[in-house]
């Protein structure tokens, strides 16, 4: 039998307590500060999100805590951390807080084998007893924002309200709620439904998270769940003008990034990726494919640019044939709107 908590201290706000309600989500390997820092400055981000910090066998060391707390001016960074030892996620909490990061937010829903043998991440989601351990000495520790991200369950999604209810009888003030399980992955679609269901038994905001492809999404997810905010991982790296443009919609303005403006930015990210690997090629070009893997997908001819591009070998031919492509693309023809809908959005809706 599942056992109950109960809330011992006030919710801090029923709202997202930042503006624009829209958050960079936390994703593995991609959300360094390069990546936070130029998808920021485009405009329409309300909260930043770090890749998760692993927390395993000793204390968080003050070289990982540097990393991670690498904030960019004006905009609230969220530090996500994971593991399953209370007292070393709790001093790790705090030691970020203290750093300076503006949220601290445990993992709930790394869905990789290693995730799952470790015990953490996703793994977490079949004990709530421990989630609620965890969570709680991590409530001590942080006296700013807490919150946690979940996945709708571990194989099944039958106990998804009573995970959400623990999280939020630690203690956290939000919860961001991604409605697949950990054995989809990320295959099919995310079912809204769950992040609807959420919203109307839960005190605390719930961010929205899972298939916003386009900006309009943002807008549905919004309206058909009522969400506080809605949380954006892969989208914005196909589309990293995807904040702007919900900002933009809101306002009834259709925008769309000229190619100037979109070769600006890839010759700044690349600038960005050099100083930060101290001018070794291979790490910027590893980190730049990873991102034009899903930019591609914006071109009707995606599939087959996306082969030539990531068979590069240096930096110099990678930047040349995608500066090539931008100059001849024609952004009416670019997929940034879904007139050609190449990417399955979620729904709440039958």
């Amino acid at each position: 039998m599942l056992k109950t908590y109960t809330r011992q201290i006030p919710v801090k706000s029923t709202g997202f307590p930042f503006a624009p309600n829209t958050v960079l989500a936390p994703m593995e390997g991609v959300t360094n500060f390069v990546i936070r820092n130029a998808l920021s400055e485009l405009g329409g981000i309300g909260m930043l999100c770090t890749e998760f910090v692993r927390i395993s066998a000793h204390a968080v060391s003050s070289k990982t805590v540097r990393e991670a707390v690498q904030k960019t001016p004006g905009i609230p960074l969220s530090v996500q951390v994971m593991g399953n030892d209370a007292s070393l996620m709790a001093d790790s909490a705090e030691k970020m807080e203290q750093a300076g990061a503006d949220i601290v937010d445990i993992n709930l829903g790394c869905p990789t084998k290693n995730a799952v043998k470790g015990n953490v991440g996703s793994a977490m989601l079949k004990d709530p007893d421990l989630l609620y351990d965890v969570l709680s000495s991590m409530r001590t520790k942080v006296n700013g924002w807490l919150s946690a991200k979940i996945r709708a369950g571990f194989d099944e999604n039958n106990h998804v309200s009573h995970i959400a209810k623990t999280v939020e009888a630690t203690g956290a003030d939000f919860i961001a709620v991604h409605p697949r399980r950990r054995k989809d992955f990320y295959e099919g679609v995310a079912d809204w439904r769950i992040i609807a269901h959420l919203k109307s038994i839960l005190e605390i905001p719930v961010i929205g998270n899972g298939d916003i492809w386009y900006p309009q999404d943002a807008l549905s997810m919004k309206e058909q769940t009522n969400c506080d905010a809605v949380m954006i991982g892969r989208g914005a790296l196909r589309n990293p003008w995807i904040f702007k443009q919900i900002q933009q919609l809101q306002n009834g303005i259709d925008f769309r990034p000229g190619k100037d403006e979109m070769i600006e930015f890839f010759e700044k990210l690349k600038l960005s990726f050099l100083e930060a690997f101290k001018g070794r090629e291979h790490g910027t070009l590893c980190r730049m494919k990873e991102l034009v893997k899903y930019f591609s997908r914006l071109f009707p001819d995606g599939v087959e640019f996306r082969t030539k591009i990531l068979r590069t070998q240096n930096l110099d031919d990678f930047m040349k044939m995608l500066i090539s492509r931008l100059s001849f693309a024609n952004e009416a023809d670019m997929d940034f709107f879904g007139e050609f809908k190449t990417m399955k959005s979620g729904s709440a809706i039958e």
